[in-house]
């Protein structure tokens, strides 16, 4: 079952830091990263900067369009108004299909701020305890959203690669 962890770090810099150790951990087979994408967000400016990392071994799973559209939807639909968040109402029903809800989006908008900075990884087989420990000594803290089997399927067809039976 694969996972979308987001790492929130109290420094804009916490995240690009903590990329090294994100490497080792899979390195030691504690996590399997099949995507992942950093946000750091200056204070004083009025959107963070985004960075797609792939697998960090090669192409990620599920590509710019997937971290494209997920950002956009935390961090530029408050700043549009209330005419086009209602546009993109359809697209936040398609990420809810695939396990990404409005209490996610929610969540991970009013932590990742100003000041602050965030790592987020889809990964396949974590030890989460034994991730958690060594991102906690960065000072950085977790919200995550498991991903069951059938909503992983559903978001590497829209965004991604397809199901391991289906590639040639």
């Amino acid at each position: 079952m694969a996972t979308l962890t987001v790492w929130r770090f109290p420094t804009v810099d916490g995240a690009e830091n903590a990329l090294d150790l994100l490497q080792r951990l899979q390195k030691q087979q504690l996590i399997s990263i099949a995507d992942a994408a950093r946000v750091s967000w200056p204070e004083g400016r009025k959107k963070p900067k985004t960075k797609e990392l792939g697998s960090l071994t090669g192409a990620g799973a599920l590509g710019g369009t997937f971290w494209g559209l997920l950002f956009g939807l935390i961090f530029l639909v408050p700043l549009l108004g209330a005419a086009v968040g209602a546009a993109i109402g359809a697209l936040t029903g398609s990420l809810r299909r695939v396990g990404i809800d409005e209490e996610f989006i929610d969540t991970v908008r009013t932590q990742v701020t100003p000041g602050t900075s965030a790592l987020f990884v889809l990964s396949d087989n974590a030890v989460l305890d034994r991730v958690a420990e060594p991102f906690r000594e960065t000072g950085a803290s977790l919200l995550t959203t498991n991903l069951s089997g059938e909503e992983e399927a559903r978001l590497r067809a829209a965004f991604g690669e397809a199901p391991e039976h289906e590639q040639l």
